[in-house]
């Protein structure tokens, strides 16, 4: 298109006064104006279109802890937005989302392919942050299935952090607590209470909510696990009311089966049940698997502190079926199937970008060849404008004389008109001068008369002369006003006189 302006451009000033050109000129500039109104509409709407998909990444990331289903139709919804834009760091952000949505419903495999897709964006974009969030995600999702690579994208994780300067508090905060939490189930309990010690200090400094009801209920659980009964009960309740106040529905479930944990080990199976009752109904809520049967198992030990073994034998029937060490195993391998499939879709991807540019690299060949004969075209069209501009110009020659010819006609005119301006210029000053000289006049000789009469009139409104006396001399004052009236009229209409 540059390469296009330029060409016209330069033929526009050769030939700027040729018809051709102008017609040229004219549907080039209409087609520009065309194709820049076309691609305004386009850029505001793509603008308008992005802007929306911050407000939908908001809003599921709100929902992802109540409820996950709506934070999966919220990503996609972005996803669909970014890509229609072209906008890779928001179609980062909804594969991010999508996979955190995914992972809050328990599905591993899923999660990993939408967060391995967000990492391919981030990093082609150099977006640090985004990775960081990327390989802290993951280890969440390898948490209770593979601890050593957990800790592996944890390292990955902050060591990315920190060689990229980041100064986000709420992903520190995050890491630490992932690094506590892999610390607890490994049973490493000095490491994880440092670990949950160092964001403890993050999260006080910072207000955000949703990651202190995680920082209490992991604190809940390592302390019952340390043998700290009520300092769990401390933490899981404070956490247990704020999740409750967010309307968290996830952590009221995690908490809820803590607490029915702690309850069963003192043997109050009342308050047990009920923590089971109300954490089953959020877990319900949160369709996560996993949390469902961490209720199945907590209801099992209940049932059989209860001695009601015909209850807890349905229970261990499911668990059983279930299998989680299987189930973990199978877990695992399925995430790193995804990742393999993921690679190979990649791969697919790659290969399929480069035939399109190949195929884009030959049609741009056509369209400049097209354009190159379009061009041979327009310079044959050209030259031949140049003949019949040849052909107009003589004519032009002939009108040019013809038009001089005039023009010395209309300069004798002028100057006769010149003249007779000057006759008539110094005839107006002979007249402003008489007017002059008559607006002085008048000026000094009705001046006395109309003193006199003035005077007069000041006599007899004192009583000095009679009214008679008075009128008979206002007579003789106005008809002397006449008079001079009339010889001034006479001055000014007869040019003979020189003067006053």
């Amino acid at each position: 298109m540059q390469a296009f302006v330029i060409i016209f451009i330069t033929f526009d000033k050769v030939y700027r006064n040729t018809t051709l050109m102008k017609k040229l000129y004219t549907c080039f500039l209409l087609l520009f104006c065309t194709v820049c109104a076309i691609a305004d509409t386009n850029g505001l709407k793509a603008k308008e279109d992005t802007t929306e998909i911050p407000n939908l990444i908001a809003r599921g990331f709100n929902m992802r802890l109540t409820d996950a289903t709506q934070t999966v139709k919220y990503a996609e919804k972005a996803l669909v937005i970014a890509n229609r834009a072209n906008f890779a760091k928001g179609a980062a952000d909804a594969y991010r989302l999508k996979g955190l949505g995914e992972f809050y419903l328990g599905n591993s495999e899923k999660a990993i392919e939408s967060y391995l897709l967000s990492l391919d964006k981030y990093q082609s974009i150099s977006n640090v942050i985004g990775e960081v969030r990327i390989y802290l995600n993951i280890s969440s999702l390898y948490m209770n299935i593979d601890a050593d690579k957990c800790i592996e994208y944890l390292n990955s994780a902050m060591e990315l952090y920190n060689t990229g300067k980041i100064s986000n508090q709420n992903l520190l905060a995050s890491l630490y607590l992932n690094y506590g939490n892999i610390y607890q189930i490994q049973k490493n309990y000095s490491k994880a209470f440092n670990s949950y010690n160092k964001s403890y200090s993050i999260i006080n400094k910072l207000n955000n909510p949703d990651l202190e009801v995680t920082l209490l209920q992991n604190l809940g659980v390592i302390s019952y696990s340390t043998g700290g009964k009520q300092k769990a009960k401390y933490y899981l309740f404070k956490a247990l009311s704020m999740a409750k106040e967010l309307d968290l529905n996830q952590p009221v479930a995690q908490i809820n089966v803590s607490l029915a944990e702690i309850y069963v080990s003192d043997q109050d199976y009342t308050k047990a049940a009920e923590s089971l009752a109300e954490g089953r109904a959020y877990a319900a809520l949160v369709k996560n698997e996993a949390v469902l049967r961490d209720y199945q198992l907590t209801s099992y030990q209940l049932e059989l502190k209860r001695k009601n073994y015909e209850q807890a034998l349905k229970y261990l029937q499911i668990i059983y079926q279930q299998d989680s060490i299987n189930y973990s195993s199978r877990n695992s391998a399925a995430i790193s199937l995804s990742q393999a499939k993921y690679r190979q879709e990649a791969l697919r991807q790659k290969n399929a970008q480069i035939l399109l540019r190949q195929e884009y690299d030959r049609n741009i060949f056509i369209a400049v060849v097209i354009l190159a004969v379009s061009l041979v075209l327009v310079i044959v069209l050209l030259t031949n404008n140049v003949k019949r501009k040849a052909e107009t110009n003589k004519k032009l020659t002939e009108l040019n004389a013809e038009v001089s010819n005039q023009k010395d006609n209309l300069d004798r005119i002028n100057h006769h008109l010149e003249e007779i301006i000057d006759e008539r210029t110094k005839d107006l000053q002979l007249k402003n001068k008489k007017l002059s000289e008559y607006s002085s006049h008048l000026s000094h000789q009705i001046r006395g008369p109309i003193a006199t009469l003035k005077g007069l009139m000041n006599l007899e409104r004192e009583g000095l002369v009679s009214q008679e006396e008075c009128i008979q001399m206002m007579i003789k004052c106005v008809s002397e006003i006449d008079d001079k009236i009339i010889d001034m009229s006479d001055m000014l209409h007869n040019p003979e006189r020189a003067g006053m």
